[in-house]
């Protein structure tokens, strides 16, 4: 009894994270309520059937995270989302059912600053995709949001580019809060620059929408990744996942994108250590990018591309959602310059100008 009373006396000795659970479902409402305070370190202090309710919760308890429906009476989850990414910005997990409408609408969720999304369980989850399922909202509740800011495409600081023979390639890692970074970047991009081979962790559903939306928005040719396609200028591609990891290789001087299965040896798939791992051997021609995520994927790689002679960027702490990844690979001295997320895509085409393998064209 002593030691039990020890035990909780000194696991709540910090302040638990304030959760607002916002579903029109009580069932889900329910569920989520009892698996988040499964972990002490966060706590239901309120819950909303809809936006009018979740409006006034939210001002009544000023919560840390707010996990958020998607599909709700009256305002939508994404009408209602915006408005607070406005007005009031706050860390938001959305929870969404696996259907491809509800993976383009959590697709535009996180374009709107959320910070991560839940699939909704259509069975019985084990302990550990419970224990997912709290960590990533307590990361959330300690990420870093920003008020919503609208991306506008911007003519490139850059002269237009022709390429030679060897062409070089951008590979770039991200994770929580990739989204919307990865947007701000890829549109600050030459749209005739050098191709683009993208890690982002998210569900293979999710990334099949994420392409198709980005396609849409930039001026580029965005996709998911093909086996053995050759890869040009204005492309970006993006690993698309499914028990897969993708790596990058030459051949006869042309880039290719392929794949391998996931062995079980890599905690995320598809992994960004893996897709700078494959690019060791031309370190030379890579520029490495690494931006805002939960965990340590793609420092250690970044480290030896860093150290073979690519140059790398990551993402600063004040613009991270989560400063995990592009911090570990700071503090391993991976990084050569670090950015807030809105210059990066400057610094991209900067390094691009620089590489003696891509030759300047006149100015347009």
């Amino acid at each position: 009894m002593l030691i039990g009373g020890e035990r909780t006396a000194n696991v709540r000795t910090f302040a638990q994270k304030k959760v607002v659970i916002v579903d029109d479902s009580r069932v889900i409402r329910d569920w989520l309520r009892v698996v988040l305070q499964m972990d002490h370190r966060l706590s239901v202090v309120g819950e909303a059937k809809n936006a009018v309710e979740a409006r006034q919760i939210i001002k009544n308890t000023a919560p840390d995270v707010v996990t958020l429906d998607i599909e709700m009476p009256g305002m939508s989850g994404l009408d209602f989302l915006e408005k607070l990414m406005t007005l009031r910005p706050t860390p938001v997990v959305m929870i969404a059912g696996g259907t491809q409408r509800n993976s383009e609408a959590t697709i535009k969720a996180l374009s709107l600053g959320a910070v991560d999304c839940i699939l909704k369980p259509t069975t019985l989850v084990d302990q550990t995709v419970l224990r997912d399922i709290t960590r990533r909202v307590f990361s959330a509740a300690c990420s870093n949001v920003r008020p919503l800011r609208r991306v506008t495409h911007h003519a490139s600081r850059c002269a237009s580019f022709t390429r030679q023979k060897h062409m070089p390639l951008i590979l770039i890692g991200a994770s929580t809060g990739g989204v919307a970074a990865l947007e701000t970047v890829l549109f600050s991009l030459d749209p005739n620059g050098p191709p683009v081979v993208i890690v982002q962790h998210m569900p293979g559903a999710f990334l099949v929408s994420f392409s198709q939306q980005l396609d849409r928005k930039l001026p580029q040719d965005v996709s998911l990744a093909r086996e053995n396609e050759i890869l040009s200028q204005g492309m970006v591609r993006i690993a698309p996942g499914l028990g897969q990891h993708t790596g990058v290789r030459k051949v006869a001087s042309a880039w290719q994108c392929y794949f391998t299965p996931n062995e079980g040896s890599w905690p995320y798939c598809p992994s960004v250590d893996h897709l700078f791992r494959s690019a060791f051997s031309m370190s030379d021609d890579i520029i490495a990018v690494i931006l805002t995520g939960l965990g340590r994927d793609g420092a250690a790689a970044m480290h030896e591309l860093h150290r073979a002679g690519s140059h790398t960027i990551g993402q600063d702490c004040q613009s991270s959602v989560v400063y995990g990844m592009p911090r570990a690979a700071w503090e391993m001295g991976a990084v050569a310059e670090q950015r807030d997320v809105i210059h990066i895509g400057d610094a991209v085409n900067d390094a691009v100008a620089r590489h003696p393998n891509w030759l300047r064209g006149t100015p347009e």
